[in-house]
């Protein structure tokens, strides 16, 4: 068995007037991450895992910001497409382990539903998916509520 492990980090500004798209889930807040597409930045990191891990460069390769096709996508799209990518080659998803780093909101009310919905993009089971969240500190830009990272780390296997 080829067993591979990728990792993937993602950052998105914080603006008003942008909704807040996290694992896949509208999230009410008064900030939204700005980007080409949803800017789901949890979804981006675990594409860029899943990608990284299969050697399939990033998610910028596959869907650049530069193809209008992408704008305002949901990202639940991406994930779906970078998990078919993997399958076409032979990859099968083991596991996906994230984490979002941001100030507020708290996330914890909303892991079940993005859980749900990364594994139904994916097409993984729920227990295969784990969405861990923390602050920093009110330091930096994440303290200052400017912007929200994710990372995430993701297992395949043929």
């Amino acid at each position: 068995m080829n067993i591979r492990v990728g990792f993937g980090f993602d950052v998105h500004q914080l603006q008003e007037g942008r909704e807040l798209w996290l694992g896949g889930i509208h999230i009410p807040h008064l900030k939204g991450a700005l980007g080409h597409s949803d800017a789901d930045v949890l979804l981006h990191a675990i594409c860029d895992a899943l990608l990284g891990a299969a050697n399939m460069r990033d998610i910028g390769f596959h869907f650049p910001d530069t193809d209008g096709s992408f704008k305002n996508i949901d990202s639940k799209i991406l994930l779906q497409r970078t998990s078919q990518l993997l399958a076409h080659s032979g990859w099968k998803i083991g596991n996906i382990d994230c984490t979002l780093v941001m100030e507020r909101p708290k996330i914890m009310p909303y892991v079940d539903q993005m859980k749900q919905a990364i594994a139904l993009s994916a097409g993984i089971g729920e227990d295969s998916v784990s969405i861990k969240a923390t602050t920093n500190e009110k330091m930096g830009f994440i303290g200052r509520e400017e912007g929200v990272v994710a990372h995430a780390v993701a297992l395949i296997y043929k």
